[in-house]
């Protein structure tokens, strides 16, 4: 992975041979997307076992800081090695790109309804094109426009933002919010991966989030006897019963480490628009695995709704294939 990061091209740019890359690349961010989504039903049963969304957020930060740490240290410590220039990105990228956006969709959904606040985060797509065009001057065609506008068409429509809708001004704007932080995770990520490898950047970032929770939830607050006590498992594991702390294992691990991982490493063959619009599938993703693990039912319009989003994926997928030829 060491030698991934040189192989990056400078925003903007496209490499010839960048086609066979770029599948790859989207591969990689499907593939995180469904971990993410998975997770999403996961943390909810966490959440739902007692420990508070600041306690889960601090032990997903220091829990993934911790396995990256040793992941870099068996392989090549020598990539644990920090520039002074690259830190106000570092800071960013783990403040912003990684402690916040876990923040705020936690606010948005203690606010509105699960399918909305998905929806306002999601617009992060939207954010990082308008970045790339007018801050980057990078030139899109009419494909990759069409792919976003399918991809948020998609998402209202699982959302089903015209049912019984009540907005909360501070549930809105924690939504938005997310998605800024959610479309400084992709720029910041793309711009650091230039320098620094995959694994490195994940550990530096999990650890600025960590340290900054640390603080705003400090640890003797976290309520350590849940997480021992035992958890029986819903819908097509009922009956199954395991400790928070295996839920919490879960969370760090499947949830957090290989996903964000895989993610990132998606970045490493796309641009960070490219990288923003398949994230897109995750939602739908999250409610397919909720339908077959929780049996929380999908409408028609949902599943219509969740096809319109792979479309737009595969329009992407099949502009910016054709742009690097």
């Amino acid at each position: 992975m060491t030698e991934a990061a040189a192989e990056v091209p400078p925003p903007g740019r496209i490499r010839h041979d960048a086609h066979p890359r770029r599948a790859l690349g989207f591969s990689l961010a499907i593939g995180g997307a469904l971990l993410f989504a998975v997770n999403g039903s996961v943390s909810k049963i966490t959440l739902e076992s007692g420990v508070d969304s600041l306690s889960l957020v601090l032990l997903r930060s220091a829990g993934a800081a911790a396995c990256l740490l040793v992941l870099v240290l068996v392989t090549d410590r020598s990539r644990l090695r920090l520039h002074k220039t690259e830190l106000p990105l570092l800071l960013v990228y783990g403040l912003v790109g990684i402690a916040m956006v876990q923040w705020l969709y936690f606010v948005a959904i203690a606010r509105l309804p699960v399918g909305v606040a998905l929806l306002l985060e999601f617009t992060a797509p939207v954010l990082v094109a308008l970045w790339a065009k007018f801050v980057q001057k990078q030139q899109f065609g009419r494909a990759l426009w069409l792919a976003l506008a399918l991809a948020l068409g998609g998402l209202a429509l699982v959302a089903e933002i015209w049912g019984g809708l009540s907005l909360d001004t501070i549930g809105v704007l924690a939504g938005f919010g997310a998605a800024l932080s959610l479309a400084t995770y992709y720029i910041a990520g793309k711009h650091a991966l230039v320098t620094r490898d995959t694994v490195s950047l994940a550990f530096w970032a999990f650890l600025v989030s960590a340290l900054f929770w640390s603080v705003a939830k400090p640890w003797w607050t976290v309520p350590w006897d849940t997480l021992s006590a035992s958890v029986q498992l819903p819908g097509a594991l009922d009956g199954t019963s395991i400790t928070g702390w295996a839920l919490i294992t879960w969370v760090v691990v499947l949830g957090t480490v290989a996903p964000f991982l895989m993610v990132i490493g998606g970045l490493s063959h796309l641009a960070a628009t490219e990288a923003g619009i398949a994230g897109m599938i995750e939602p739908v993703l999250a409610g397919a695995v909720a339908w077959v693990w929780l049996d929380e039912t999908l409408t028609v319009i949902q599943v219509v709704g969740s096809l319109v989003v792979i479309a737009g994926i595969v329009v992407a997928q099949r502009a910016t294939a054709s742009t690097s030829q």
